[in-house]
């Protein structure tokens, strides 16, 4: 395929589509390459819009971490809206990236990050126009090798058909590797044809490679998956250790259009041993690993100067529990202080906060509102889940922060979790009603708010969870109406009570992508080619167009949405990612699993003796918590790129 720009092509078609500027490229911080200079090149894919897509982390990374290499180059694309399709397919335009406008179809490599499984219809939309052939089977050495990563990687099967390769784990060093491969082979004069590249890259740490394991089936369930010779019987996650030899983003893309986050962000550790068991992002990276405060300070202060962002987000799954927060928090704050440069912490739990952190962290002066997840409304749910916040915690929490002027608290629950009765989930009403009064006594103010948002929850694999069934989208729908009218119960209370749900049926949808095997990819074709788009957006999502497609494509073969959603699993059960290791014993999980339904508490490993989950063993790492011995590195504040930017 030819790799010049199509923009001559793609430039008149632009005004016709609503916000045009995410099609043009050019941000502060984005990279162009001299094509001829690079032996290997990606398209990197955020399969979703661009205001979404543009300020992922796991991109950023990737996109530096490739164009720092002399013998590499990596382009962005993302989505494009329906409107623009229309028109490309009209006028011939095929995909394309947003950096230099090339054909996704030119490149080696299209790599392809899932941040959720409902981002797969547009997998497919992104092939089709690149004119890459939608199966794998029917693709030559012509056409870019697929590559799939991120959290809902972790379950390829549902796209098993339509990817080449799924890179588990951690991204950093395996797409430097899968590079190298790809190089050698390219080099050698491509021995084998594809064939012979996908067997090497299925015998590279990480990356597992559908088409080389066949399935078979029983009454229904999975009887055996037998790779073919050569290839491992287990594929196990890439897990990187010293994340201080990883300061990525260096310099944050500035997007052109509005996004969902407009900020710096800086990744302070990963992983998580709070073991909550709902939790898949928390279970498949382990172990915890912390960067060193240096190591924190410096990557802040290299991301305001390159960017001009005046907002810092220090993130992780739960950004207080890092051992040495309190000084990170005052440490930057002391820094910035006087500047218009803020910290924010996007994910808190009640209790690793305390109010000097809060205090620490709206240094500034910018006071938007705390948010927290208790996660269930009940004490009993959250023992089951192992979320195991007190109401007690939570109140005093909130009270004191009223008391020092916030005016604001948004709680994150969920519905439809395992044993969950309708009681349970009417205590988040009472929960409200209580913060609420709390809030009026601390502040001595009527205008506190609380905000409760609430999301049906999808079992995910490699989590106590995978075994569990999912409640049906009524069961949800009919609790979340109880919860409403609970809330309203109290005028008085509840006019200062915001309440926001998902609909149940997208996360059904969801639960089949999450754990289905290789038979829903034809669910998923078939909703495609029917006009499935941005499954993730409510506007454009068709719960009637998956039912139906679920129905013909899955029903002929013995199982059916159900089969994938509603049911339990038994122990026994050969589930579709059983040969994906993320470091987990299967053995463990399920204990868990046993655990979860007594009502049994686990504890965190960080400050505990081990529980033999398997993950450090496995992955050769450990845990890595503070103290590090090192200090924020005192830097004088300047910030050049935002008074360019009049920042």
């Amino acid at each position: 395929m030819l790799s010049g720009s199509v923009f001559p092509a793609l430039e008149p078609l632009l005004p016709r589509v609503s916000k045009p500027v995410q099609y043009v490229g050019g941000e502060l911080n984005a990279q162009t390459r001299p094509w001829e200079s690079a032996e290997v090149r990606w398209a990197l894919l955020y399969p979703d819009a661009y205001e979404v897509g543009l300020p992922n982390q796991g991109v950023m990374i990737l996109y530096e971490v490739l164009n720092e290499r002399a013998d590499t180059l990596a382009e962005r694309c993302y989505a494009v809206w329906p409107d623009l399709e229309e028109l490309m397919r009209e006028h011939g335009v095929p995909a394309f990236t947003v950096d230099s406008h090339r054909p996704v179809g030119a490149f080696d490599l299209l790599g392809v990050s899932f941040s959720t499984e409902l981002g797969y219809t547009n997998l497919l939309t992104t092939l089709d126009l690149a004119g890459i052939p939608l199966h794998a089977a029917d693709r030559d050495e012509s056409h870019p090798v697929v590559v799939a990563g991120g959290h809902a990687a972790f379950n390829p099967e549902p796209i098993a058909d339509f990817v080449d390769v799924a890179a588990l784990g951690d991204g950093e060093e395996v797409v430097g590797d899968i590079t190298d491969v790809v190089k050698a082979w390219k080099a050698e004069g491509r021995p084998g044809g594809r064939r012979e590249l996908l067997m090497r890259l299925a015998n590279t740490d990480g990356c597992y490679v559908p088409s080389l394991y066949s399935v078979t089936y029983e009454n229904g369930a999975i009887a055996a998956v037998t790779p073919e010779p050569g290839a491992p019987a287990t594929v196990q996650k890439r897990t990187t250790s010293d994340l201080d030899e990883w300061p990525y983003p260096k310099a944050p893309l500035v997007p052109l259009a509005e996004t969902v986050h407009e900020r710096a962000s800086v990744e302070i550790f990963r992983g998580c041993t709070r073991g909550c068991r709902f939790c898949q992002a928390g279970m498949i990276t382990r172990p915890v690993r912390e960067r060193s405060l240096q190591g924190i300070g410096a990557m802040v202060d290299q991301a305001v100067r390159a960017s001009g962002f005046d907002e810092v987000g220090l993130l992780s799954l739960s950004s207080a529990d890092h051992s040495e927060i309190a000084d990170i928090t005052k440490g930057l704050a002391d820094r910035y202080e006087g500047t218009n440069t803020s910290l924010s912490l996007p994910s808190t739990r009640v209790d690793a906060f305390n109010i000097d952190l809060a205090n620490e962290i709206s240094r500034n002066g910018r006071r938007s509102g705390l948010t927290f997840a208790p996660e269930g409304g009940s004490e009993r749910i959250r023992r089951v889940i192992n979320k195991m916040v007190s109401e007690e915690d939570l109140i005093r929490t909130v009270s004191e922060a009223f008391a020092q002027g916030w005016r604001q608290v948004k709680l994150y629950f969920m519905c439809g979790l395992p044993t969950e009765e309708d009681e349970d989930v009417l205590e988040i009403a009472g929960m409200a009603h209580r913060v609420i009064q709390a809030g009026r006594a601390a502040s001595g103010r009527n205008d506190v708010r609380c905000t409760i948002s609430i999301g049906g929850f999808v079992p995910k694999p490699h989590t106590p969870f995978q075994w569990a069934a999912q409640a049906h989208p009524d069961v949800v729908d009919a609790r979340l109406r109880k919860l409403r009218e609970a809330v309203n119960s109290n005028r008085k209370l509840g006019r200062n009570i915001g309440m926001r749900y998902h609909d149940g049926q997208p996360s059904l949808i969801e639960g089949l992508l999450a754990r289905g095997d290789r038979r829903v990819g034809a669910v998923i074709e078939r909703v495609w080619r029917e006009g499935g788009r941005f499954d993730g957006w409510s506007e454009h999502f068709s719960y009637d167009r998956w039912i139906t497609a679920a129905k013909d494509e899955l029903e002929p073969l013995g199982v059916s949405l159900d089969w994938f959603t509603t049911r339990e699993r038994e122990e026994g059960e050969i589930l579709p990612w059983d040969h994906l290791d993320s470091g987990l014993e299967r053995d463990w999980l399920w204990a868990d699993w046993q655990d979860a339904l007594s009502g049994r508490e686990q504890d965190d490993c960080r400050w505990t003796p081990c529980f033999d989950c398997g993950v450090c063993p496995s992955t050769g790492a450990d845990i890595e918590v503070g103290p590090s011995g090192t200090t924020l590195l005192p830097l004088t504040v300047v910030n050049p790129v935002g008074r360019e930017l009049g920042g």
